[in-house]
């Protein structure tokens, strides 16, 4: 139980990765604030996964509108004081060609996955600050940050700043005591708020040289690494969980053929 009584807020939490994140967590004796933009959902989780509701705090957060952030970080405050570990997993992956898009549609992009994590960031910093207790922020980012992809620029370019963002966080925190790093989830597909398309799922897992896609230990398991005392000495970093998607193009059809019989022999 290495998180027994710790206090983790995460965003995004009736999502996928947010549920695998908050299960993990839990089981490590944890005590949790979920917020997500629906209730519904956020009810859901806590339903599904068993939480204990004594130790489980839910905030039905829209993370475009500063006064719903600063309401779920009052709601932290009452109840415990400040986190010890502020997880911003929140994000929304669009399909927009940039001739086409509307304004309103990339500034929506850029307000839940960098304005979002800045607002939550800083007003969670400011409670541990206060209360003395060094804590850990980590950002959910993406392999998008370092590659272009055709009609998702504004996702790429968020995730780049947000990258930037928590080096910068890290830097000024540092005196503080709070760690802040970056992990890039690998491609885990059926997502509710980004919907893809079965070609779009089919070509990415195409593409991952572990081939296959994330799975419910992969970046929970690095969440909870960075946030424990064996990661004590490490901010700023950014860490990819993503089979090795990141690396480069994995190549396909006869070549990837050739290769893996190469490999095998």
């Amino acid at each position: 139980m290495e998180f027994a009584n710790k206090t983790v807020v995460i965003t995004g939490a009736a999502g996928i990765f947010g549920r695998w994140i908050a299960a993990h967590f839990a089981a490590e004796g944890a005590q949790l604030c979920l917020a997500d933009m629906r209730k519904e959902a956020l009810d859901a989780v806590v339903t599904d996964l068993g939480l204990d509701p004594v130790k489980t705090l839910l905030h039905t957060t829209q993370l475009t509108d500063e006064t719903s952030i600063l309401e779920l970080v009052a709601l932290v405050k009452a109840r415990w004081g400040a986190p010890d570990i502020v997880i911003n997993n929140a994000g929304i992956y669009t399909k927009f060609g940039l001739l086409d898009m509307e304004i309103a549609d990339w500034d929506r992009v850029f307000g839940v996955n960098l304005r979002a994590p800045f607002i939550i960031s800083r007003a969670m910093a400011k409670l541990m600050i206060a209360d003395k207790r060094k804590g850990s922020i980590i950002n959910i980012s993406s392999g998008a940050s370092r590659q272009m992809r055709n009609g998702s620029v504004p996702y790429c370019t968020s995730k780049t700043a947000l990258e930037r963002l928590s080096k910068g966080l890290a830097l000024e925190l540092a005196a503080y005591g709070i760690r802040v790093n970056v992990v890039e989830p690998g491609f885990a597909p059926g997502s509710t708020v980004s919907e893809l398309s079965d070609e779009y799922v089919t070509n990415m897992l195409k593409r991952i040289p572990l081939g296959r896609s994330s799975g419910p230990n992969d970046a929970p398991s690095a969440i909870a690494y960075l946030c424990s005392e064996k990661a004590s000495f490490i901010t700023g970093a950014v860490l990819s969980v993503d089979g090795g998607n990141s690396i480069g193009t994995f190549e396909t059809g006869e070549l990837g053929k050739t290769l893996g019989t190469a490999a095998r022999g």
